[in-house]
């Protein structure tokens, strides 16, 4: 584990993923502020239930963050900013070994990096730690940041769901249904290709 600098304000956990420029740990109730300023304005549809626009609302996010371990806030190490959040859920009993993983973050922080580095971080926690053999993404069709950064991590596009699921309506009121991409890793496929250890710009 990285030794932090003694700028970073937060105290960290063993269970923290740590790479060259972030933290990735749980989410605390202190990062309310920081997660107000980019869900006040959802860029992509599927985050449209998670918009809020007042503080307290946010804080009322940020604790039931801070209780999901499907969620993990990722922060500068330098000074601790929260920019962003990864997302990754196990598909349960039937599948133990296969993950769902997104990512949301700040529009300030784009171009820098920040979502591959994280990405990757968590992909490499997956599967070496979390005995994951298969992560799975449902990206948009017309979300080109996402599907751009699924193919830095190495994932396969696998599928095109038609009008797949409804996040907002239409003008008439009635659903707008939205074309989703499914992209997926094995793990023998991360390993072969040494992602885990090769930097993603």
């Amino acid at each position: 584990m990285s030794l932090l600098p003694s700028a970073y304000p937060r105290r960290t956990h063993m269970s923290d993923i740590i790479t060259d420029r972030l933290i990735i740990r749980p989410f605390v109730e202190a990062d309310a502020a920081e997660l107000f300023d980019y869900i006040s304005n959802p860029r992509v549809n599927c985050f449209i239930d998670d918009k809020v626009t007042t503080l307290e609302q946010a804080k009322d996010k940020a604790r039931k963050r801070a209780k999901d371990k499907t969620c993990l806030a990722v922060c500068l190490k330098e000074t601790g900013t929260l920019i962003g959040e990864l997302l990754l859920h196990q598909d349960g009993a039937e599948q133990p070994d296969t993950y769902s993983v997104g990512w949301n973050f700040n529009e300030k922080v784009e171009g820098k990096g920040y979502a591959s580095e994280s990405a990757q971080a968590l992909f490499d926690h997956l599967f070496t730690q979390r005995g994951a053999r298969r992560l799975y993404a449902y990206v948009e069709d017309n979300n080109f940041k996402s599907q751009k950064l699924c193919e830095k991590l190495g994932m396969r596009k696998e599928a095109c769901f038609e009008e797949f699921i409804s996040f907002v309506n239409n003008p008439d009121g009635t659903p707008k249904y939205e074309n989703t991409f499914v992209y997926a890793i094995l793990k023998k496929e991360w390993l072969r290709a040494d992602m885990s250890k090769s930097p993603i710009n």
